[in-house]
């Protein structure tokens, strides 16, 4: 081996001494500077709050007390024409040298005596709102790596956590009007990677603790927070949301921070103990997670944030693997999937959460069970959504004991009551001791025929869901911005009213799926029986169930003697009975507006082979007529209130029936003008008989030549003609036009 020349050691040795000499008196400098150059900081940072965020900033007394350690007294920040925001009367705090020559800020000891920190909002006035301030970015813009940003925070945080703290009576509050939240540390202390600490709420109400592991250093942190003799209760969530929410204990776990290949990857896991949630939009009583708990693994990209699949969701006896991602560039995406993997039927039935799924509550099932869920979503191309959503059984699965609601109930006479605004209507049985009963095989076709085209044309071939539906349910919703159509088929619709509240929540709905596809894949009820049932209970109008008190009370009929308009009308007022009266016309004729829907259905039904095509596109509208007795109940409003009212409600069908083409809406009329009549054109008599032109116009133009001479053309087109001009001047007579 070839032996160094002994210049060149004694080069280097005279090199490094010369460095280490430089670096020792350097120290010694800045150490007889230090300070100097604290109050130079302290002058700096002083200015820069005042310039930048408007905020006075003093310090009683600012000194180093070791050879890393800044000793402060006397600490306060108030925002310009604000309340106080900070005041703490003694804080040290050192650093470690080691990260501090890399360049990074890490905190080693700190010491906290008597610190109070006030956020207040009062009347939209914030003491604190100098944080939502941008500067001004004169740099040129980049897209930001999100995986950088992510481990640069989390290590940022980490830093900023000491590796030991004693810190005593330290307060946080927040008060918004008349609403507050006061947080006081008594204590908490980091001894050796070991958390205590101890926190009262709002004056005493309640006592907290945090305590576990805290090594930032290693970035491992095991933290637990409970309450003492009770539970966590988030008091301020009550007043602001009216929600309330609280749990015995809950773990926050941080396990390992890796970023490599353009990706930061979180290793947490977090688990709650009795979480107890309410939520009048959640459920109408109290949800509440005995056991559950989240393994979560993060990924973090340059344009993404994700929970990767091999994350577990842990409730009870379930488990579940979940799949979220969110990109964010160069369009928005979002995808979730959702896959628990064959699983003990009774062990899932079990796991359920308290306050959800009461129907189900004492029941007992065989076999095994999987559900799958995939949905995607491109905000840029709502109606490329993907929704898929599948519950498997495996062929040893069956009901072995009904829970607290006995799913074969509707095979038999059974006892309805149905609710208004939740209180009981009435209390009726739907069975043939009832006169007002009517089997299915007494009910007109045309209005079997014209509900199922309107409410489920798939009603005898799905098995309780069209997936084609829900996903343009959300489709629609998503490009409305609102929840416009809904995807009830008529089996959720039925479950909806035989076994369940009216109540408008999230625990209803998921619990009305369920029982949709107990009964639909176990055989529990035919199809027939659900479709007669479906008839006898819905409601028709103010106080009328059921279709033989409909068609008595409308038409004066039987519901097998029922026509083509009469059922199409009936079908229209499924999702909104009791706005059905507002169709009509003083005269008990149908308002000209209503055309529409009679054509779009009429030709869904006719496109099913339903009914013959209806050459002028009536499909029986100018023959509906109102029972004579029940006209001086129609509500005397003019045709756009009428209009409003009748489209006012959310469609719960699972099909859509279009709307007129450029059909502009109908201005109502001024105060005055309903008031003294006269003065400016009735625009809404104007706009009615617009309305009634386009739809002769329409008549004509759907009169179908074929097989006919020019001659009989001519004369339908005239006799369209002459049932319009009737129709006008019967409007005129009654001072609509």
């Amino acid at each position: 081996m070839r032996r160094l020349n002994p210049k060149y050691v004694r080069i280097a040795a005279i090199v490094a001494a010369s460095l280490l000499v430089i670096l020792i008196i350097a120290g010694i400098v800045a150490y007889n500077k230090r300070e100097a150059f604290l109050q130079s900081a302290l002058v700096k940072a002083k200015a820069k709050a005042k310039r930048d965020y408007q905020l006075d900033l003093n310090i009683a007394n600012a000194r180093f007390t070791g050879l890393a350690t800044v000793t402060c007294d006397g600490i306060t920040i108030v925002p310009e024409q604000r309340d106080s925001l900070v005041r703490i009367d003694h804080f040290e705090v050192s650093v470690k040298l080691l990260p501090l020559i890399l360049g990074k800020v890490k905190l080693g000891d700190v010491n906290l005596q008597n610190g109070f920190v006030h956020l207040t909002d009062i009347k939209g006035v914030k003491n604190f709102d100098f944080l939502f301030k941008k500067k001004k970015d004169t740099t040129a813009k980049t897209k930001a790596d999100l995986s950088l940003l992510a481990n640069n925070l989390i290590n940022e945080v980490l830093y900023k956590i000491p590796d030991d703290l004693d810190m005593k009576n330290f307060m946080i509050s927040y008060t918004k009007d008349s609403t507050s939240l006061k947080l006081l540390t008594q204590q908490a202390v980091i001894d050796n990677g070991e958390l205590t600490s101890t926190i009262k709420v709002n004056d005493g109400e309640a006592t907290w603790h945090l305590a576990g592991k805290m090594e930032p250093s290693d970035k491992e942190i095991d933290v637990k927070l409970y309450a003492d003799g009770g539970k966590v209760e988030i008091p301020f969530i009550q007043n602001r949301y009216k929600a309330r929410i609280n749990f015995e204990s809950m773990n926050i776990k941080l396990d390992d921070v890796d970023h490599s290949e353009g990706e930061t990857r979180i290793a947490s896991s977090f688990g709650v103990k009795n979480l107890l949630i309410n939520h009048k939009g959640l459920s109408s009583s109290d949800i509440v997670v005995q056991n559950g708990s989240l393994d979560a693994d993060i990924m973090v990209g340059t344009n993404f944030v994700a929970l990767d699949s091999s994350s577990v969701i842990h409730l009870k006896k379930m488990t579940a693997h979940p799949y979220l991602k969110y990109t964010l560039s160069p369009k928005k995406l979002y995808d979730l999937k959702l896959n628990t993997g064959w699983q003990s039927a009774q062990d899932i039935f079990d796991s359920f959460p308290d306050g959800t799924f009461e129907s189900f509550e004492g029941i007992k099932v065989a076999g095994k069970l999987n559900y799958t869920l995939d949905f995607s979503l491109d905000m840029q191309n709502p109606d490329a959504v993907v929704f898929n959503s599948t519950l498997q059984k495996d062929p040893d699965f069956k009901i072995l004991k009904y829970g607290r609601t006995d799913l074969s109930k509707l095979n038999r006479p059974f006892e309805y009551t149905p609710y208004v605004k939740g209180k009981p209507v009435r209390t009726m049985i739907v069975g043939p001791q009832n006169p007002e009963y009517t089997p299915l095989d007494q009910i007109s076709p045309y209005l079997r025929n014209a509900v199922m085209t309107a409410e489920d044309p798939t009603f005898y071939q799905h098995h309780g869901f069209v997936e084609e539906a829900i996903r343009k349910s959300i489709a629609t919703d998503i490009k409305t911005k609102a929840f416009k159509r809904g995807g009830s088929t008529m089996s959720m619709q039925l479950v909806k009213n035989s076994f369940l509240s009216m109540e408008k929540t999230l625990a209803r709905k998921m619990e009305e799926i369920l029982i949709v596809w107990m009964i639909e894949n176990n055989n529990i009820m035919t199809k027939n029986r659900m479709l007669e049932i479906y008839f006898n209970i819905i409601e028709w109008g103010n106080n009328i169930y059921g279709i033989k008190e409909a068609a008595r009370y409308y038409f004066g009929k039987t519901p097998a003697e029922l026509d083509l308009g009469e059922s199409i009308y009936l079908a229209s007022i499924v999702p909104s009975p009791r706005t059905g009266l507002y169709a009509f016309l003083p005269d008990g004729t149908l308002r000209p507006s209503r055309i529409f829907y009679f054509n779009s259905l009429g030709k869904l039904m006719a496109m099913s082979h339903h009914i013959p095509r209806d050459t002028t596109g009536a499909y029986g509208f100018y023959g509906v007529r109102l029972r004579e007795g029940l006209r001086h109940e129609i509500a005397p409003v003019d045709s756009a209130q009428a209009e409003q009212i009748l489209n006012g409600s959310p469609d719960e069908s699972i099909i859509d029936i279009p709307e007129p083409a450029n059909e502009e809406p109908e201005k109502k009329p001024s105060f005055f003008q309903r008031l003294f009549g006269g003065g400016k054109k009735d625009t809404v008599a104007e706009n009615l008989k617009d309305r009634l032109k386009r739809e002769e116009e329409l008549r004509i133009k759907n009169i179908d030549s074929t097989g006919k001479t020019n001659k009989q053309i001519r004369q339908e087109k005239r006799e369209i003609k002459r049932q319009e001009k009737e129709r006008r001047k019967a409007l005129e007579q009654q001072g609509l036009l």
